[in-house]
Parts: structure tokens; C-alpha cells; sequence
């Protein structure tokens, strides 16, 4: 038999969601709590909604919360979007350099290893060469 732990996130007494792990349970509670607020500001405000497009706002607003932060700040999404691409492009380019760099690392090593192994048949060669004179 195995023991299954599961955590519920409950809200007003209606079980809302079951998760595997307390962060992703806390995670959703956060996100309800945000969806909360920004009901009671949508509720507080001139526009007038009904209870559900009220909910599905808040809701929407909520679970897109990254997404949604940079613009109330100001920042319009495109300029966030190519902000990412250049970022991914210059980490790309750094892990080329660091796999070049690597490379070039390896082929001296291996290289110098080759130099070792030559420099060592040689002075093999030559004791012998020596040995043979001595005799």
C-alpha cells in the first residue's frame, strides 16, 4: 500500500484544485488571491460588468500576471519580446565561444600530448642509438 500526499487548495469552503506539491498548491492560492483583488477593484470601479465577466477578467489578469506586470510598468510587450530574442542570441553566441574555446583547449592538450609522445620515442631512439655506440 502507498501513501499519496496530495494538497487541496479550498476557497470559501468549495475545493477549487489538488496538487502533487505545497508549491504548486501555493502558487494557485496566490494566483486566487490576485484574482480576488483585482475582482473587488473591477467591483470598486465606473465600468459596469456583470459578477461573470467581472470573474473571467480577473481570473485572465491573474494567470497572466508576468505578462501583464511589464506593461502596467510600461513596457510594451514587443519591446519585452525582442528584449528576450537578443538575450537568447548573445547566450547562444557565448556557448559557441565557450564550446570554440574548449575545442581549441582540447586540440593544444592533445597536441602537447602528441609532442610528449613523439619528444619520448625520440630520446628512446637516441639511448638506444647510445647504447649500441657504448657497446
Amino acid at each position: 500500500m502507498s501513501v499519496i500526499v496530495q494538497y487541496i487548495v479550498v476557497r470559501d469552503g468549495d475545493e477549487k484544485m489538488t496538487f502533487a506539491t505545497k508549491k504548486e498548491a501555493d502558487a494557485y492560492d496566490k494566483m486566487l488571491d490576485i484574482a480576488d483583488n483585482l475582482f473587488d477593484f473591477l467591483g470598486n470601479s465606473n465600468i459596469v460588468l456583470d459578477d461573470t465577466r467581472k470573474e473571467e477578467i480577473s481570473l485572465l489578469l491573474a494567470e497572466k500576471r508576468d505578462e501583464v506586470m511589464p506593461i502596467l510598468r510600461g513596457v510594451s510587450p514587443k519591446a519585452k519580446a525582442e528584449r528576450k530574442k537578443s538575450v537568447s542570441a548573445s547566450g547562444s553566441t557565448k556557448k559557441r565561444s565557450k564550446t570554440g574555446a574548449k575545442q581549441a583547449a582540447s586540440k593544444r592538450a592533445g597536441s602537447s600530448e602528441e609532442n610528449d609522445a613523439t619528444s619520448d620515442v625520440k630520446s628512446a631512439s637516441n639511448s638506444t642509438s647510445r647504447s649500441k655506440e657504448a657497446s
